[in-house]
């Protein structure tokens, strides 16, 4: 019998009952908190979930240097200056360099976002330094 080598998976499983609370990035003054799943340094991808509580908002409208997805897990999240409501099962795409938002959260809510590549070319005013991170596009 030969022992074969154990291979480490490149696959992430990550199960409710794992998520931290520490590892929650929260913007208190708008009303959300960010959970990543998923980062890749070197691109700038990421999936990540999103909890707004009742009232949580992104207050301007803005771009992204790349592609974003959403998909709504739970809640009514609106993109007010489109009309676009987000309720349990919607998925929403938002293309790289379109202006969208501002946002807001009608009830609870929570969403999964995806983006192909860097979030932003400049810091948002909902963005600290520090939470900002690496998902600004290079010059």
């Amino acid at each position: 019998m030969t022992n074969q080598p154990n291979l480490a998976s490149l696959e992430i499983l990550i199960h409710a009952s794992d998520l931290k609370e520490e590892d929650w990035i929260d913007y208190p003054e708008y009303g959300f908190r960010q959970y990543f799943l998923f980062k890749n340094e070197q691109t700038g991808a990421s999936i990540a979930l999103l909890d707004f509580k009742k009232g949580g908002r992104i207050p301007t409208k803005h771009t992204h240097a790349s592609n974003q997805s959403m998909y709504c897990l739970k809640g009514d999240y609106e993109y007010t200056d489109s009309g676009l409501r987000l309720k349990p099962g919607s998925f929403y795409s938002n293309p790289k360099d379109h202006p969208h938002g501002p946002t807001l959260a009608h009830e609870d809510s929570l969403l999964i976002e995806v983006y192909d590549g860097p979030h932003y070319y400049e810091k948002p005013e909902f963005h600290t330094d520090e939470t900002i991170g690496e998902f600004l596009a290079n010059d």
